[in-house]
């Protein structure tokens, strides 16, 4: 079950000015899922404008219905195995999302299986948060308990030529549960209840 406050504390650090997202890249697909372009980048490399719009597309998905359109799935030990999307996420997280060859797979399995029938964009973000301490009367303290290293990933229609809509689906992983990572768990977003 996901916690909405554990959300809400991830958006808090997705400003402009003390954005946790530290790399973007992303994919522009046809109607029929060929990649037309990717790109990859440091963030801070973007315009202001261009940083506000995108944490605006990322946090859509973690300000969505919780529990609705947000839900939590585990991720078995089986399933986990060498070969598998799991394990291809983790190399893309722990590369900072600086391996083209692993995204550009990503890109492949995404158009493969994702066939909405127009011209749609992929956006992944890779983020650290420094999770601070709270006491035991919630209050925040200074220091950090662990960084939370993610990877957020946005699947929108594209509006006009290489501008992403609201998303359609998407991901958080891992997942961001009592406040720290839970390699076990992935956090989908669908925009259909």
């Amino acid at each position: 079950m996901i916690k909405r406050d554990d959300m809400l504390e991830l958006t808090r650090r997705m400003t402009p000015a003390r954005s946790s997202v530290q790399r973007i890249a992303g994919a522009y697909f046809d109607e029929k899922g060929y990649v037309d372009g990717t790109f990859n980048t440091h963030f801070l490399k973007l315009s202001q404008a261009e940083r506000a719009k995108n944490l605006k597309l990322a946090k859509m998905i973690l300000l969505s219905k919780t529990n609705e359109q947000l839900k939590e799935y585990k991720i078995s030990a089986e399933k986990r195995k060498p070969g598998s999307i799991w394990k291809m996420l983790d190399g893309i997280r722990e590369s900072g999302m600086k391996n083209d060859a692993l995204l550009d797979v990503l890109y492949e399995l995404i158009g493969e299986r994702f066939h909405p029938g127009h011209s749609f964009a992929c956006f992944l973000f890779f983020g650290q948060y420094d999770v601070p301490v709270k006491g035991s009367d919630q209050e925040w303290l200074e220091g950090s308990e662990e960084v939370y290293t993610y990877l957020l990933c946005t699947v929108s229609p594209l509006e006009g030529e290489y501008e992403p809509g609201k998303p359609e689906g998407g991901f958080l992983y891992p997942a961001f549960r009592n406040r720290m990572a839970d390699m076990e768990y992935i956090n989908v977003f669908h925009k259909e209840l």
